[in-house]
């Protein structure tokens, strides 16, 4: 993976900003998957509650990617205006009122301030790596292993307790989803006196062209996608599938969601320990992920029973995926400024694609009324992925 060089040394930064931008930076790690995770778990209570058909419930879950996708190549235009610290506590306070706005009865605001989160969490998205390099210039691979575990396990907590969480507290499903905005909420605060500082007005600018016309950018496009869109759409529907097939009851479902994420864990730490620095081992440990999602699938559409088997085979193959999706961005990147650019058009395109499925997933559901061909189409979209994940790990650079 190429490493960009060395910008000019930091100043000299007092101890408590420096801890205040860690447990900042940490919190909203905290905060940049769960709203979106615990949806899933609960998404049969929402329905019920609202009477969602499939395809509008696998809507409500399509709507952070489209905000993701929409967002990824503006990010930085109004960072490089109002500075990357002053964007992050913006968008972290827009989360937090998007996730109240869901605790407002009705169809209406559960969509509009999912849209809302949606966007907070694209900018987080987007500026999260520039930050931690440019406040911890010296950690920077460090803090960054550190926020991505830190955001797949309390996504994996946000599935597994929001349906405990749900039977317990006044509000329901309204209240266990607002109660995972407080990181965010708390990390906006813990900024604001932050926001000022001149090593906060540093941008993410991209000074490279997107390189739309590069087959080995869609090839890298397309692996973001797929592992996208295969995750996203069990996010979304693994929970009723479980209680539709499997026989398991809410929580039961939910703490299977927990599972496939956790596990994810696992496979984001394993996968790069064993691909180390070789273009020859990492494709072909790219091809072995993929084929453990595409088995885990099968195996769930095959045997319902053996569903808590299947999401462990998903998990290590989705967890492994996305590091290596991540990683190959910035491996067939020439240079930092065209790793920029073809960040922004993977994560576009890829968001966007991955924005499809639910919606045509729960679509195929109430089409065929049953989930057999929804799960047999992804287990092709899996088989699909191996030719991008073979592709875009050669050893060669946009």
């Amino acid at each position: 993976m190429s490493i960009p060089p060395p910008g000019p040394a930091p100043a000299v930064v007092p101890r408590r900003t420096v801890v205040l931008l860690l447990a900042g930076l940490l919190l909203v790690a905290c905060a940049m998957r769960s709203p979106i995770t615990g949806v899933g778990s609960v998404l049969p209570l929402v329905s019920d509650d609202l009477g969602l058909s499939a395809a509008a419930a696998g809507a409500l879950t399509s709507l952070p990617l489209v905000a993701f996708a929409a967002s990824s190549l503006v990010v930085p235009k109004v960072a490089a205006r109002l500075g990357a610290r002053t964007t992050l506590v913006l968008a972290m306070f827009l989360l937090t009122a998007g996730s109240a706005l869901r605790w407002v009865p009705g169809v209406a605001p559960l969509f509009a301030g999912t849209a809302l989160l949606g966007i907070a969490i694209a900018v987080a998205n987007v500026l999260m790596p520039a930050l931690v390099r440019a406040e911890f210039p010296g950690r920077t691979a460090l803090l960054t292993s550190g926020y991505v575990v830190l955001m797949q396990v309390v996504g994996s907590l946000a599935s597994g307790v929001s349906v405990p969480v749900s039977q317990t507290v006044a509000g329901g499903w309204r209240t266990a989803l607002v109660v995972w905005a407080a990181p965010a909420l708390l990390a906006a605060l813990l900024w604001l006196p932050l926001v000022r500082g001149r090593r906060g007005a540093g941008a993410v600018q991209a000074h490279a062209r997107t390189p739309w016309r590069s087959p080995l950018a869609w090839a890298v496009t397309a692996f973001m996608g797929t592992q996208s869109m295969l995750f996203y759409v069990l996010l979304s529907w693994l929970a009723t599938i479980a209680r539709d097939r499997s026989g398991l009851d809410a929580t039961a479902s939910g703490v299977l969601l927990s599972e496939l994420q956790v596990v994810g864990v696992v496979g984001s730490l394993l996968v790069p320990a064993i691909a180390g620095r070789s273009v020859h081992r990492t494709r072909w440990v790219a091809v072995a992920a993929t084929l453990c999602s595409a088995t885990g699938i099968l195996l769930l559409l095959l045997a319902p029973a053996a569903a808590v088997a299947a999401v462990g085979l998903v998990g290590l193959g989705g967890g492994g995926s996305v590091v290596l999706a991540l990683a190959a961005i910035s491996a067939r990147a020439a240079d930092a400024p065209t790793a920029a650019a073809l960040s922004g058009m993977a994560q576009a395109v890829g968001y966007l694609a991955a924005a499809v499925g639910p919606v045509a997933f729960g679509a195929l559901h109430s089409a065929t009324g049953d989930w057999t061909v929804p799960l047999a189409a992804l287990v092709a979209v899996a088989l699909v992925q191996l030719v991008p994940a073979w592709t875009a790990h050669r050893d060669a650079t946009v």
